[in-house]
């Protein structure tokens, strides 16, 4: 078994949970990365994920983000099952939060369902997504939402 570390163990989740989440959203910017820079994308923030599990005040917007976060990388990557998978569970930590984060697991949704072929329910999806956006206070966080559910139009 290894010796218990030295140092402060969540002060290290409490960086590694954003500072993993910033490094794949810089990953996620990218124009165009390599294949080694796309598994260090997914491992980032499946890491991130892993570190806001084991601090004590994960929330579920917290999930909700991450597992949004992890739909859009396997979109990128061209997988849609599994950009579907993320996007579902995004939605299921969504339920309680605000229309913002409802939203953007619909947009995960519709995002996953376009590129699967599904335009059927990627439509669905979007109208939901822009449902809840409707209902966003914050103006910028609306206007975040709309903008990017308005680069999903096929």
């Amino acid at each position: 078994m290894p010796a218990a570390p030295t140092f402060d163990l969540a002060a290290a989740h409490e960086y590694f949970a954003a500072d993993c989440f910033n490094k794949a959203w810089d990953l996620i910017e990218k124009p165009e990365r390599t294949p080694e820079e796309d598994r260090l994308m997914v491992a980032l923030n499946q890491a991130s994920i892993f570190h806001w599990l084991d601090r004590p005040d994960c929330t579920s917007e917290n999930l909700s983000v991450g597992f949004w976060q992890a739909s859009r990388i396997q979109a990128l990557l061209g997988r849609s099952d599994e950009a579907r998978r993320q996007a579902e569970t995004s939605l299921n930590y969504s339920h309680s939060l605000e229309p913002f984060y409802v939203g953007y697991a619909y947009e995960a949704l519709a995002r996953a369902e376009f590129m699967a072929g599904d335009s059927a329910k990627g439509h669905e999806h979007l109208q939901s997504a822009r449902r809840h956006a409707a209902s966003v206070e914050n103006k910028d966080h609306q206007a975040m939402l709309l903008k990017d559910l308005d680069s999903l139009m096929p």
